[in-house]
């Protein structure tokens, strides 16, 4: 679904979610440790990764939820 930048930038941000552990598109990012801290450090991340800016309606917290809904919010703004 996702590339592996995407899971690896992801992945620094949620440290309850083990190393072997699959990143699934439903996970509860909050629930695995995504805090608001965190949320601005993968933002930052993603932009400059991805060459996107997050713009006010996409940094709706729901679109944190979970990596499927990151992820799509990432490609409609590619």
């Amino acid at each position: 679904m996702w590339d592996e930048s995407f899971e690896q930038l992801l992945r620094k941000q949620i440290p309850l979610l083990e190393p072997n552990e699959e990143l699934t598109a439903e996970l509860s990012l909050r629930d695995f440790g995504l805090d608001s801290m965190g949320m601005v450090s993968l933002l930052s991340s993603l932009e400059d990764t991805y060459g996107v800016r997050f713009v006010d309606d996409a940094l709706d917290t729901e679109n944190f939820a979970t990596p499927g809904t990151l992820w799509k919010t990432l490609e409609a703004m590619r």
